[in-house]
Order: structure tokens, then sequence, then C-alpha cells
């Protein structure tokens, strides 16, 4: 938050009576005035029916301005201003909490000495759900009113131009950050000014609208991986209730693409929420905030650890609406499980079409066209591919319906919520892939796998069935039409219902696959076996790896780095190791031997450096962010202060983190000396950081700062750093 220094040098107004009709100063009183003191009078009359003013910017999909609440403001008064987005149709902004991806919406402001900003009023957000993942943000047009106290000096008859940077993440199919420098004028003046005609309403609306604290009292419970969220009070008893939704503070707290059930009780609600990271990494929090949304209503909630609050369940889950929302293909449902069945096919058949399935059906495309003049094999092929899919399709049934009878919140797609199966897959897609670019050659029961096995007998149907399987896995995240309102209806049936549902799905996902298989006259017109198929193959490699590389984006959706980081590792030595094997296909035994030995030589050092090199967070120190106000506040205090300037692409500072930063004794000593531990990292863009770097004549990271206490100077340390020269110069600026 910036601020301009320019205080103004005029005279501070002398407070004049008004006259009997209290609107303007009695004509003695004009005639004593300073005819300037008279004009200003009569200008910031004007300007309070005049009232702010603004220009609308166009950024990327969205026209932004600021628009202010009343006409003028007083001098030491406060004032909203908001900030105004239209966005366009199909594309949405985001909530203070993102959710699973995206950005929140920041204001910089740069306002006259001496006027003070406040924190944005966030409107309650929308659920945008996008795949597998669950965002929380704001679509159409949305006000954010931000309140600003102005300055106990301003002159009445003035206007204070009121400037903010605004930067926003624009989201569709894709996503582009925008940014747009805004302003406001605001008029001061002696009173302050009634509502602006157009824009004073809309404001007051949306703050009335903002959720704020209620009469409700909540309570959280951990049990297992799940929150039991119990709220008791009026708004958690009336028909809202049956919309309820919480949206969290803080992005780690929940897994929030997992379905919220709702439980109804004579004196409120319980939610069951699907814990996320913050949870399940450390001790769990203590408390749990957010935006409990009620219908229409909104309200801001903080449940602490304890037990349930009592008469918050027992009465069950809301009703089944009678009728889906409009404008959705669910409306067919009417016709029940009948319904439901044949959604549940069609929306098979368009699974198909999706493209996290087209690259493994245009893989076992590739495995029909070696049968084409085989007609018993291809109709092996097809055959056994169907029932891999429906296979499939009841064992993720199974689970489904298991996991909710155990009171889990999961839902279709839960599979690719686990970071294992996303590693797994991710691996599994880039081999697949390096064997269709012949990188290496494996056994028939592995080339089946891959959809590659040139026979038809047991293993190339074994083959085939692995295939199905592989592409219901990867269909996970995708929801076709018609397909998720039978799959929300089946969740909501008994198991037999609920089978066959899934078992539809997975009939209409391997329809067509299967009925090619039977259609010898199609399978006839398709050229024969030759060497075309070898360029075909390798061709049909780049949709793996555009697979392999889609799951990893997904990985790093869940925001653990560590996590991430090893997954990559782990692609690279997998793909050495690939290519390794092939080498050794194609040489002689002495050769294979050599290979053998140099693929393990450079895996063990790939997994050392891996080992010497990984990020490592100082978990035995308390870091706080690198701020220059912080600083300076703290050498005022006389405190001691290690300042630590890192990036997570500094290899050298990785090195440092882990060699020297994250032991306990170097955490000891700045709990005995009293260091105050801050972090500046400039992973991304930062001025305040390249400001300091520049100080002290570096372009990058790392750099160590020691400040010593009793406000001395900083003292420079080696850019390798060692334990006990952390040690050393803590105990240094400490005084020892």
């Amino acid at each position: 938050m910036g601020c301009s220094r320019a205080k103004s040098r005029g005279r501070r107004p002398i407070d004049r009576p008004l006259s009997s009709d209290g609107v303007g100063y009695s004509s003695a009183v004009v005639r004593a005035l300073p005819i300037r003191t008279v004009l200003g009078a009569l200008v910031s009359g004007w300007l309070m029916v005049s009232g702010a003013s603004a220009a609308p910017v166009q950024a990327a999909h969205l026209q932004a301005e600021l628009v202010a609440q009343d006409t003028a403001v007083a001098p030491g008064g406060t004032i909203y201003v908001a900030l105004r987005q239209k966005i366009e149709p199909g594309w949405h902004t985001y909530w203070r909490n993102p959710g699973d991806s995206g950005q929140a919406t920041s204001l910089t402001w740069s306002a006259p000495y001496g006027w003070t900003p406040g924190d944005i009023v966030w409107a309650t957000p929308k659920q945008l759900r996008t795949g597998p993942l669950m965002d929380y943000g704001y679509e159409g047009e949305v006000l954010l009113p931000v309140p600003l106290k102005a300055s106990a000096d301003a002159r009445p008859g003035s206007t204070a131009r009121l400037k903010a940077h605004a930067a926003f993440l624009v989201c569709k199919d894709v996503c582009v950050p925008a940014d747009a420098d805004l302003s406001v004028d605001v008029p001061v003046a002696a009173v302050a000014g009634a509502p602006d005609p157009k824009w004073g309403p809309r404001i007051a609306q949306a703050l009335d609208d903002a959720p704020k604290p209620g009469p409700l009292e909540a309570a959280m419970t951990l049990a297992g991986s799940a929150i039991k969220l119990t709220v008791t009070g009026q708004p958690a008893t009336g028909p809202g209730r049956d919309q309820a939704y919480f949206f969290p503070y803080d992005a780690a707290a929940l897994d929030n693409p997992q379905p919220q059930a709702i439980d109804r009780g004579p004196a409120g609600l319980t939610l069951t929420l699907a814990a996320g990271q913050a949870f399940k990494s450390g001790p769990p929090p203590s408390e749990l905030s957010g935006v409990l949304s009620l219908g229409d209503k909104a309200y801001e909630i903080t449940a602490h650890a304890g037990a349930p609050l009592a008469a918050t369940g027992g009465l069950g889950p809301p009703p089944i609406a009678a009728e889906p929302p409009s404008g959705g293909p669910a409306g067919g449902l009417a016709g029940g499980f009948g319904g439901a069945i044949v959604f549940a096919f069609i929306g098979g058949l368009i699974l198909n079409l999706m493209p996290c399935v087209f690259p493994i059906l245009s893989m076992k495309a590739a495995a029909l066209v070696r049968h084409a003049h085989a007609p018993g094999a291809a109709r092996l092929q097809g055959l056994v591919f169907a029932a891999g899919v429906i296979a499939s399709f009841l064992a993720l049934a199974g689970l489904l319906i298991a996991a909710r009878a155990a009171g889990q919140a999961v839902g279709w797609g839960f599979q690719l919520q686990s970071p294992a199966v996303l590693a797994v897959l991710a691996l599994l897609m880039l081999l697949v892939a390096l064997n269709l670019s012949g990188v290496f050659e494996v056994g028939a029961g592995l080339q089946a796998l891959a959809g590659s096995a040139p026979g038809a007998g047991r293993e190339g149907a074994w083959g085939a069935f692995l295939t199905g399987v592989l592409a219901v896995a990867v269909a996970a995240p995708c929801s076709a039409p018609f397909m998720a309102s039978a799959v929300g209806f089946a969740l909501t049936q008994g198991a037999v219902e609920a089978l066959a549902i899934f078992a539809a799905l997975g009939l209409g996902m391997a329809a067509p696959f299967t009925a090619l298989a039977f259609a010898p006259g199609l399978l006839a017109r398709l050229p024969k076996p030759g060497p075309w198929m070898d360029g075909l193959r390798k061709v049909l490699a780049f949709p793996m790896y555009a697979t392999a590389a889609w799951l990893v984006w997904v990985l790093s959706l869940r925001g653990d780095a560590t996590k991430l980081a090893e997954v990559m590792a782990a692609l690279v030595l997998v793909a050495f190791a690939a290519w390794a094997y092939g080498v050794a296909q194609r040489a002689s035994l002495e050769g294979r031997r050599a290979i053998v030995s140099l693929g393990s030589a450079v895996v063990g050092a790939g997994l050392g450096l891996a080992a010497a090199l990984w990020p490592v967070s100082a978990a035995a120190l308390a870091p706080q962010p690198y701020a220059p106000a912080t600083l300076d506040a703290l050498r005022a205090e006389g405190k001691p202060v290690f300042v630590n300037f890192t990036a997570a692409w500094c290899v050298t500072c990785q090195v440092n983190d882990r060699v020297a930063l994250s032991s306990h004794r170097v955490a000891s000593a700045f709990k005995r000396d009293g260091v105050v531990y801050m972090v500046g990292d400039w992973t991304q863009k930062d001025a305040a950081i390249a400001k300091a770097l520049s100080q002290y004549g570096r372009a990058g990271v790392p750099l160590y700062l020691m400040y010593g206490s009793g406000g001395r100077d900083a003292e420079v340390l080696p850019q390798i750093l060692t334990e006990g020269a952390v040690i050393a110069a803590a105990d240094k600026a400490a005084g020892r």
C-alpha cells in the first residue's frame, strides 16, 4: 500500500456558523470572509451535488472502475469506494480464497497523505467447478467496497484523487492476468455528502449482503479425514440451511472439490467436510474460519475445535429437489431410474469425445488397426475392452458407495484427488509414450497394456482389458453432458440401482469401440498392416506425453511443491531408465553390462543430488516474511534480526536451507540469542527485495544479513553457509 507524501500547505479552515436555514453562511459572515473562502464553499457545495467521478478501464475480459458511495466526505470521515468488476459472460475472477487454483483480486492504493484505506469487503463467492477442481469467485458484475478514512486535515472544497492499482486473474478455459490503474475523485466538504444517486444504493446493498458475523455458534470436530462442522442459531434452522455451503478462508483447510454433506437438526445443522492439507501435515488447526452461505444470506463464522454442538443433526439431509436446475439436461430424470440409465448410457457415449479420454482410445484404435483383417481377433479385442471399462466403472461405484456409507464426502473423480494416484498415472503414461516412441521395447504382456501387442491371443486380450481400466482411470475428471445428472442420481439410490447406472455408463463409453470391432465392412476398408503402422504408433505417443503433462499439472494445483518436485524427479529418472533399457536391448552382452552399470551410477547420483539439494523449509525456525517496515521496527526495538533472501529456483539457497538453516542447533541458538528470522522470498518479482539486494551490491540471491542488537548495522554472511557460521553470527549479533 503506497501513499503520496505531498501534504496540503493551505491554512486549516475556521469553522463558521450556518445560517438559520442550515444551508449556507449568513450575508454578514459572507461579507466578512475573503472571496477565496466564499468561492471554496461554493465549489464544495457544487461538488456535493455533482459527486465523485471515475472513468471505467477495459482490462482483459472485464471492465473495472472505482465508484464512491457518497457525493462527498467530511474531513476525518469515512467513505466507501467500491471496485466494480463487469466481467464478460463465461469468465470469472476470484474471491479472497480462490480455491484450488486462481489468484485473489488485489488493490494497491495511492492516496493523499493522511488518507487510510481499509480492507476489501468481499462479497459472497460462487462455487466454480472446473474438472476435478473447485474454485471460488465471481461472475457477471460484482462490487467490492473498501472503506477509506479521509485525512483530518482535508480541506473542504478540495477534491481528493484516490488511485488504486487493481490486479485480477480472469479465467474461462484459460486464465489471463490483467491489471488496471484506476482512480476516483472524491470531493471534500464540511459535512458528508448524500449518497451518490447511481452508486450509493448499490454499494449500500453490497455492504448489507456481504458476509458478517451473525447469531451463530460453530464448532468443528475432526473425525479421521473428515471435519464435522456443527452450527447452531436461528439462521441455521431456517429454509436456507438446505443450501448450506462453507467457504473457508484458508486455501489449505479443505479438500475443496469434495461435496459438503448436510445433516439437519432441531437447533442447527452439521456439514461434513473433507479435510485439506492444513489438517494432514502437522498438528491440526485449533479453529476453522470462513463464510457459511445459507441460501440468500451469508455469515462469517469461526468454529473452534471441540465436541459437536447439541441438536445439530439427526433429521437427515435436505430432500432431493423435485426438478433439477433449469437449463441442464437432467430434466429427463423425471423418468426416475429408467431415465438415469438412459442418461448414463448417453453420457458414456459422449465421454469418448472428452480430451482426457481421447489419448487412450486413440492408442486402442491403433491396436485395432493391427487386427483389421483378422475379424475374430478384432471382436475379442472389442469385447474384452468393454469388459475392462464396465468392470472399472463398477469398481468405482463400489468404492463410492462404501466411502459414503462410512460417512466420507466423496464424489465422481475422487481417485484423481490422491497425489499418489496422480503420480502413478503420470509415470505410467510416460512409460506408455516412451514405448510408443520406440525408446524401448517390452514383452508381449506390457506391450498389450500399451495397446501395441501384435498378437490376438490371451496376452492381447489381457492388454485390451487393462486398456479399458486405464481409460476409466483417466476419464475420472471428465463430466460429459447427461453424465453428471446420472451420477448424481446414482449416489442418492441404493447399491443395486447405483451399480446398474454405473454399468450403463461403462457400456456407453465402451460401445463405439466395441461396435467398430464388430463392423467387418468398416474394418475391411482399413489399409493392410505395414511400415506405416510404425509411424502411426509414434504419432500416437504424443497424446500420451500430453496426458502425462496434464496429470502433473493437476498435481501442481494441489499446492504441494515438495510432492510436485518428487514426481518431476521420478519422471526424469524413469525416462532415463527406459532409455538405458532400450539401449541395452539393442546392445551386445558386454555392452548391456556396461550400460546397466552406467545407468545404476547415474540413477544413484541423481538420487543423491536430489537428497542434497532438496528444497527444505527451515521447519525448526519460525520465519516472518520480509518487509522493510517490519525490519525497521524490529531494529528500533533493539532486536537482532537474520534476513534470508532466497528463491525456490536458487540451488545454492536450497543447499544452505538444508545444510545450515534447518538444524535444531541453529534454531536453539536463535532462540537463545533472541534473533528474529525473516525470509525474503524472491521466487516471484518483489520490488522491496530487489531494492534491498541492490543496496548491498547484489543482483541476485542468496544474500544473508545478520543485524546486531541495539540497532547495529548488518553483517553480510558468506553465500555458502555452514551451521557453525550462522550460530557464530547469531552470538555476535546478540553481543555474546
